[in-house]
């Protein structure tokens, strides 16, 4: 097979509502397997046949187009190839096969602090991320007050970048890529970063920034709450190939459905036991067979051994139609470090009906880890059977899938 390389091409085309164009882009990576530390034995590994490295292929013919004034979020599980695909648009690494075109200024902000010197202070860190984005000199000269006002750092910007905390250098940052005069801002993995007064400051700048047609998001995230509240497109990647290009809400729906499913259905897949999560319970409080007037009622009992914050990740699982009727979890409660932990949970299910439902329960850290899980084989079974009897064995459960229910936390 005759190889090729593809190309990513910058243009400055005004007059095209395209600013980003994805053909049959495909990547992959050479992954080194010869871990001889001399020159000898590399070369006796070569005469032997030995590669010395194998292939991983990341993505494998995308196609896509970004308008000018889309939100476009990018979602998918670790290790999809979602940062790959924003490192190409940002020009870090270049396709292998297939071609990018960028029509306007790109400001990517893909790790915090790629740029920055901690030896110079904080003035001299705007000005050298600016160059390194492509700015002049005079550019950043009209720009530099209001980045350092975003970032509220303006009695500290002639101290040395070593001396900044990291949430300053975070806010820093942050402020450079998204107050930097761009036609198309890149975001990997952060939408608001900081304190919380400074999240409610970026948060608000996102809300206007996606009412501005002249400019474009790319956001890759794993918040689907993120996906919703802000994106007016979305893609979800799945080993390297678009599975869904559509809606932010059928986006969401399936990225959180299949989640569910794999901890749901695929055992081999779950995480082991946590040594320091100990006498995970689940109890069914309400009625096995509810009624239309009947709330879903649970209580969730473990105990932690060691320092760790935990939340939990509650599915309801139709067992007849083999799918998740409901996402939901305590990540809005925290339970803080050691001791025993007691969750109620309530919430209708208006929606279902002749259903059996399994209560799939995890419990997790703040970064959404499962550190262990109430195993399926004694995991409470309800049987929905009501009067009101609604089929919605053809229709999509958006309506259920993310109603968070009412969590109570008691700790001990």
């Amino acid at each position: 097979m005759k190889n090729t390389f593809g190309t990513r091409t910058e243009i400055n085309n005004p007059n095209s509502d395209t600013v980003i164009k994805v053909k049959d882009l495909s990547k992959s990576f050479k992954l080194p397997t010869d871990h001889s530390n001399s020159l000898k034995g590399s070369i006796f590994n070569l005469l032997r046949g030995v590669k010395g490295y194998k292939k991983q292929q990341v993505l494998k013919g995308l196609d896509f187009e970004v308008k000018r004034g889309d939100f476009l979020g990018i979602v998918g599980r670790n290790g999809s190839g979602k940062s790959t695909l924003l490192k190409i648009l940002a020009g870090v690494y270049y396709p292998e096969q297939g071609k990018v075109t960028i029509n306007g200024n790109l400001i990517p902000f893909i790790e915090l602090g790629v740029g920055f010197n901690p030896e110079l202070t904080g003035r001299e860190n705007v000005y050298l991320n600016g160059s390194l984005l492509g700015f002049s000199n005079k550019e950043m000269d009209a720009m530099y007050d209001e980045i350092v006002k975003f970032a509220e750092l303006e009695d500290f910007m002639d101290q040395k970048l070593k001396n900044f905390s990291s949430g300053m250098q975070v806010r820093l940052a942050f402020s450079i890529a998204i107050k930097a005069k761009g036609d198309i801002l890149v975001l990997d993995e952060i939408l608001a970063v900081g304190d919380e007064a400074f999240q409610t400051k970026c948060n608000q700048f996102f809300n206007k920034i996606k009412k501005d047609k002249t400019k474009t998001v790319v956001l890759v995230t794993h918040s689907m709450e993120n996906v919703r509240q802000y994106c007016n497109r979305a893609i979800l990647i799945d080993n390297g190939t678009i599975k869904i290009n559509g809606s932010p809400k059928d986006v969401a729906n399936m990225y959180s459905l299949e989640n569910a499913e794999r901890y749901s259905d695929n055992k081999k897949d779950r995480p082991k036991t946590s040594e320091f999560i100990k006498d995970l319970k689940v109890k069914l409080l309400g009625s096995k067979q509810p009624n239309q007037k009947d709330l879903v009622e649970l209580e969730i009992s473990y105990n932690v051994l060691n320092d760790t914050d935990t939340f939990v990740g509650l599915t309801l699982w139709d067992i007849n139609r083999g799918q998740a009727i409901m996402n939901s979890n305590s990540k809005h409660k925290i339970c803080t470090g050691r001791g025993k932990k007691t969750i109620t949970f309530k919430t209708e299910l208006p929606e279902i009906n002749d259903s059996n439902i399994r209560v799939n329960v995890s419990i997790r850290n703040q970064d959404g880890i499962i550190l262990t899980y109430f195993p399926d084989e004694k995991s409470p079974t309800i049987a929905l059977r009501r009067d009101d009897y609604k089929d919605i064995s053809n229709k999509t459960t958006d309506a259920i899938l993310f109603r968070r229910g009412d969590f109570n936390v008691k700790e001990n």
